[in-house]
């Protein structure tokens, strides 16, 4: 390149050989041509400048490139030196001659825009809120006496430690569980579990419990929370609190659910789609879908297009969709054609608080109001979970998702290490087992066993399991308390029955509910097949087929269930 000498300071193609330009002027501004020599075909380079403008101490100007009688706009340079601006119309042809200042090869092409950067989630400014279940209705006889996230699992957690778990993990630490029936058992394990005097520490973070409380209804009747949208909206007031103005999304999560999950890809999700809410939801076989899981239809884009809380057995095929979108393989789509939600919700906080304010003032509950009347006018998206997840809102799920943990490998799993489930610290000595068969199950800590047969079941702690028993599929959720060997000689003496299985018991298909004393020589198998009954007094419910020992009930010797 060389640059001409003149009052024009063009950069000029090496094979240019004129000293120094013409000048004409123009009507129009001022003209400087040049006249390129390049194998033997003679091209006139001109510059029109038009209007001048400061530059580097020089005025300049936007103005046209003619070659070869063809005219481009010239880029031109801002005040600042890093910025540069082109014409509103894009260049047909690359510049040749520009002025000095600027280097050749920078100008060989227009400069590419920013591409837009990507937006990371920050979980500092996600809230988390927990719905600690409504009456547990479908759960019952087990919450007779505890709110559904209270009911033991695993043999030494509870339902609530699930979520709680996976909040942690994935670094939210901004927690509240809204509670309202049979709360105190849940809110006994919450204090002693999670806190900031000892437990699992949050830093700047917070668990707090919110309680319902009753308000003022209609017609002057009181009322207490009437649905999961509805108890959220009583606590709104919390996200203009001071200590969370700079949240931007409410995570909904769900206290009766078995699952790991790492709520940092659920959040990102969402904010790459720049979504208002995001559903997450886990693709499902024709069996699955038929149970009665609400269902959801998307598009090409993975926006939801159709909510469907409970669809029944002729509208499911309507409900089917191609799940390659969401991430899936052909083969495992054409075997899982359909989406359920997972009854986990991700809103932008001021979307959240609009449609609770203003939008859906008396709407009581996100599945079956809020979310299907939001699809019509805000984005929603869906989010595919494509790990293991089971609700545990029926006595036959609970009962199955305990008994799966024996299964090896477990389809669930308590034992990674890198996302472990926090519990209650009992500090409780090891299992004591004294020639015993066990096959396929899980012993808690703190039980003793002794010349017993345990096979595919779960063994929760503090349990005694006396000579001669034999415990079959079956979920016993231990015992609060120890008895030492002198109660429970005083006890056998009185003809009364210590905590445990006595000797020679034989238990199949049962959940045994915590504190249950079962006497010697008992038999529960419901051998006869039954479906359902209901013997309060008696100590014991079946459900489903299976046979449940209610807590701190008591079985007498000799009984056959």
């Amino acid at each position: 390149m060389e640059v001409c000498t003149g009052s024009c300071r063009l950069v000029l193609p090496r094979q240019c050989n004129v000293p120094a330009p013409a000048r004409e002027k123009k009507s129009n501004g001022i003209q400087y041509q040049h006249q390129h020599q390049q194998k033997k075909k003679h091209k006139v380079c001109s510059l029109e400048v038009g209007e001048s403008s400061a530059f580097m101490g020089e005025k300049v100007t936007h103005g046209f490139l003619k070659i070869a009688g063809q005219r481009a706009p010239l880029l031109r340079r801002d005040k600042t030196p890093t910025k540069f601006r082109t014409a509103k119309k894009q260049p047909k042809l690359v510049i040749s001659s520009v002025l000095a200042d600027f280097p050749f090869e920078t100008l060989q092409q227009v400069a590419p825009r920013k591409p837009k950067v990507k937006e990371l989630a920050n979980l500092s400014k996600v809230v988390s809120i927990i719905l600690g279940g409504g009456a547990g209705t479908r759960l019952n006889p087990l919450t007779l006496q505890r709110a559904t996230p209270a009911v033991p699992i695993g043999g030494a957690y509870r339902l609530i430690d699930v979520p709680m778990s996976n909040c942690i993990n994935s670094g939210i630490n901004k927690i509240y569980i809204l509670t309202q029936y049979n709360s105190a058992s849940l809110n006994r394990h919450l204090a002693h579990t999670y806190n900031f005097g000892n437990g699992v520490n949050f830093g700047n973070g917070y668990v707090e419990v919110l309680a319902a409380t009753q308000r003022p209804g209609v017609g002057g009747q009181d009322c207490w929370f009437q649905g999961t949208a509805d108890a959220v909206r009583q606590y709104m007031w919390l996200f203009e609190d001071v200590k969370n103005m700079d949240v931007e999304d409410v995570i909904i999560l769900s206290g009766d659910h078995l699952y790991h999950m790492d709520y940092l890809k659920f959040v990102q999700r969402h904010k790459d789609t720049d979504a208002d809410i995001t559903i997450s939801c886990v693709p499902m076989d024709y069996s699955r879908a038929s149970e009665m899981h609400p269902l959801i239809k998307i598009d090409n884009n993975g926006q939801v297009i159709h909510f469907n809380e409970k669809p029944r057995h002729e509208s499911l095929s309507s409900m089917q969709v191609d799940t390659t979108v969401l991430g899936l393989s052909p083969n495992e789509a054409k075997r899982k054609p359909f989406i359920a939600s997972m009854g986990i919700y991700v809103f932008k906080k001021r979307v959240l608080l609009k449609l609770l304010r203003w939008r859906y003032p008396t709407a009581n509950d996100f599945g079956s109001e809020i979310i299907p009347a939001s699809i019509k006018e805000f984005n929603v998206q869906a989010y595919l979970f494509r790990d293991y997840w089971e609700d545990i809102g029926t006595i036959k799920s609970f009962f199955d998702a305990n008994l799966a943990l024996t299964e090896q490998p477990p389809k669930f799993s308590f034992y990674d290490a890198s996302k472990p489930t926090f519990t209650s610290p009992r500090y409780l000595p090891p299992t004591k087992i004294e020639r015993c068969r066990v096959k396929d199950s899980i012993i808690s800590h703190g039980c003793f066993l002794q010349e017993c047969s345990v096979e595919h079941s779960v063994v929760g702690v503090r349990s005694r399991l006396e000579s001669g028993v034999q415990l079959k599929d079956t979920m016993m959720m231990g015992a609060d308390s120890y008895e030492t060997e002198v109660e429970m000689s005083s006890l056998l003496a009185e003809g009364k029955v210590p905590l445990g299985v006595g000797e020679n018991t034989r238990i199949s298909n049962c959940i045994v509910d915590k504190n249950a004393r079962i006497g010697c020589n008992v038999v529960i198998a419901n051998t006869d097949g039954v479906l359902e009954a209901a013997r309060p007094k008696e100590g014991f419910y079946i459900r489903s087929g299976i046979t449940i020992v209610l807590k701190n009930s008591t079985i007498m010797p000799g009984t056959v269930i």
